[in-house]
């Protein structure tokens, strides 16, 4: 992993980690605008929580070059409480929210990201793409002829200067000239100016005035926790899809808590809230090739100066820039591997099943973490299913044990892990009438997980005792004989 102070020493890698800050702080711009109107509020709200979100992560987060900033999922939780409440509603529930991350990353959610499967990971990243993708038809939609040209171009100058020469950018020099291309010729086409009006003074420090009541915590709890739970999973999400790509560790509790408090940060500054950009990021790191914590703090730090001082200069950038940039960051998102026609012809069906509900899920309701849950969801049932298809019972029949030539014991042999899945009809599985008076069930090569098995195990011996017969489990030992002897008969009425 590179250092900030090796990059500080490298004038290659500063230059290289400055120049991407700068490229995605102009790709910022008319997303924070964008995410401002979703919420209801004000263009310099969206924007001040671009810039607040993204200084404050670079020196909190856990996982460097990774961009925070408002986002459409957070957006999209907190609109809600702008539109009945208020500015100072919404401002008290991102703080509200970032108490929530930090109180959850101390409590250890960011573990639950181990079983974040990989067929859900393949998920996120192609949904992630397609989005990126499908933000930039409206600007595409009834606009001048001339910005298809123009997008074109960009689309040549991020494909082919990166093979020429590597020393900028392809995406800066792609903005720079267009927009040289742009004013030159007094070409009529939309720029960032039309989205929104910019800021012209620094962001103030201020309390919401709100009533420190109770109430008013009932009132936005619900929203707050929302918005911790979505900012995390996406935040935690794209953490791990940067440390896939860099081929280095992150700290996933340290990027939780550090979420929170640039979320605290962020409200008492007006912003409206955020968490990772996935876009953006992909942009820092996958195209301009960023590493440390450097950029995401030039990210921010550019934005602020291009808002505020350079707002007039910015406002001529064509939209055509930005779409084209954002083109490719999705062309080069995709998991080109998981969609070719061998690996989807190789890949188990329910893998290729558990991607497809993510992307499905992801793409129709616009947000990564309900498509992110719904593909862990269908992993966890699909496993399940498999597992429980692995439990067998074999019967072995004794011979006379008391000499009066019949048959007085059998045994079932029970083979998998027991549980709630794999037992429901393992009550099944036994002849009741016409075994006979002893029956052993031996679990020596089985084990014991829930208490949907001992319930189960229960209802079995209660059948037997019905025909006046005894059950002996044997075989048992460890969790699983311990959860047998604590649970057996104490789970109410067995059928």
């Amino acid at each position: 992993m590179i250092s900030v102070r090796s990059a500080l020493r490298s004038p290659a890698r500063l230059k290289t980690e400055l120049l991407a800050g700068l490229v995605v702080a102009l790709a910022l711009i008319p997303e924070a605008i964008a995410f401002s109107v979703i919420a209801g509020v004000d263009p310099r709200v969206g924007l001040f929580a671009s810039v607040t979100m993204a200084i404050t992560i670079a020196f909190v987060g856990g996982r460097p070059a990774m961009i925070s900033a408002s986002t459409a999922a957070v957006a999209l939780v907190i609109a809600p409480v702008s539109r009945q409440y208020g500015v100072d509603h919404l401002i008290a529930t991102v703080v509200l929210g970032g108490l929530f991350q930090i109180l959850l990353s101390v409590l250890g959610v960011a573990k639950l990201m181990r079983f974040v499967p990989r067929s859900v990971m393949v998920g996120f990243v192609n949904s992630l793409a397609i989005l990126v993708f499908v933000a930039q038809i409206p600007h595409l939609v009834d606009v001048p002829w001339m910005v298809y040209p123009l997008v074109a171009a960009g689309i040549l100058v991020l494909v082919f200067l990166p093979r020429i020469s590597e020393a900028v950018p392809a995406p800066l020099v792609a903005i720079v000239l267009l927009t040289v291309v742009t004013v030159t010729f007094s070409l009529n086409v939309p720029d960032v100016a039309d989205q929104g009006e910019l800021p012209e003074s620094l962001p103030s420090l201020l309390l919401p005035d709100v009533p420190p009541t109770f109430e008013t915590f009932e009132i936005l709890a619900p929203y707050a926790l929302a918005m911790a739970l979505v900012g995390l999973m996406e935040s935690l999400m794209t953490a791990k899809l940067v440390d896939d790509i860099t081929d280095t560790p992150s700290n996933k509790t340290r990027e939780g808590w550090g979420q929170g408090i640039a979320n605290i940060v962020t409200g008492f500054f007006g912003g409206m809230g955020g968490c990772a950009v996935v876009g953006q990021t992909m942009m820092n790191v996958k195209v301009s090739g960023a590493r440390t914590r450097l950029s995401t703090l030039a990210a921010g730090v550019f934005l602020l100066v291009l808002v505020v001082a350079l707002g007039d200069v910015v406002g001529l950038v064509p939209m055509a820039a930005l779409v084209a940039v954002m083109i490719m960051v999705s062309i080069a998102t995709v998991d080109w591997h998981s969609v070719h026609p061998r690996t989807l012809r190789l890949m188990p069906f329910s893998e290729t099943l558990v991607m497809l509900v993510t992307v499905v899920a992801t793409v129709s309701t616009g947000n990564l973490a309900i498509g992110v849950t719904l593909g862990v969801l269908t992993a966890m049932v699909l496993f399940a299913r498999r597992v429980a298809h692995m439990t067998s019972v074999e019967k072995i029949v004794a011979a006379d044990t008391d000499g009066d030539g019949s048959v007085d014991r059998c045994t079932y042999r029970v083979t998998g892990e027991l549980f709630w899945a794999s037992s429901n009809d393992l009550v099944h599985r036994f002849d009741y009438l016409g075994d006979p008076a002893e029956v052993v069930i031996d679990l020596t090569d089985a084990d014991v997980w829930d208490a949907s098995t001992v319930a189960t195990l229960d209802a079995i011996q209660h059948k037997y005792a019905a025909k006046g017969k005894t059950v002996t489990i044997v075989g048992l030992d460890g969790a699983g004989l311990e959860r047998l002897r604590r649970l057996s008969g104490r789970l109410g009425e067995s059928h």
